[in-house]
């Protein structure tokens, strides 16, 4: 079984997808992280939604974003996979995914992203490289990784 991948600049976005996303996020970066943090944060506007659906529900997200937008390079963030179907590795699936968006969308393959440290290996595997120390971000510890 594999996700379904659609991606929407943010006026694009339904109501309803809109509002599953940020329960999704809400569900993962706030309540399963205990982490509160301000999650709309001004950029949506400005970033493409990759949404993943598995049966209709939104399971997987990410936005990606422009040089300049966010980093200097290009850069994917918010990345998020519902709990209950993180056994099925649909995170490598939605990186995948949204690496090639971001070349096909932006014509963009540098990608910077701020990713949490218990994750490097898993954006290893995907070819990031860690470029900078451990750092917090909202509580929370985090390199600067880079994909060329």
């Amino acid at each position: 079984m594999k996700l379904i991948f659609k991606i929407k600049r943010f006026n694009e976005l339904s109501l309803i997808e809109l509002y599953n996303v940020l329960q999704l996020r809400s569900e993962v970066f706030v309540v399963e992280q205990n982490c509160v943090y301000q999650d709309i944060d001004g950029k949506d506007e400005k970033a493409l939604h990759l949404i993943g659906t598995y049966k209709n529900e939104i399971v997987a997200y990410v936005r990606i974003f422009k040089p300049g937008d966010y980093f200097d390079e290009a850069s994917i963030g918010r990345v998020v996979v519902k709990q209950i179907y993180r056994d099925r590795k649909w995170g490598y699936d939605l990186m995948q995914e949204a690496i090639s968006a971001t070349k096909s969308e932006l014509n963009e393959t540098n990608i910077t992203i701020s990713a949490q440290l218990y994750l490097q290996k898993f954006y290893e595997k995907l070819g990031f490289v860690k470029t900078s120390e451990v750092y917090l971000e909202d509580d929370i510890e985090h390199i600067q990784m880079k994909r060329k």
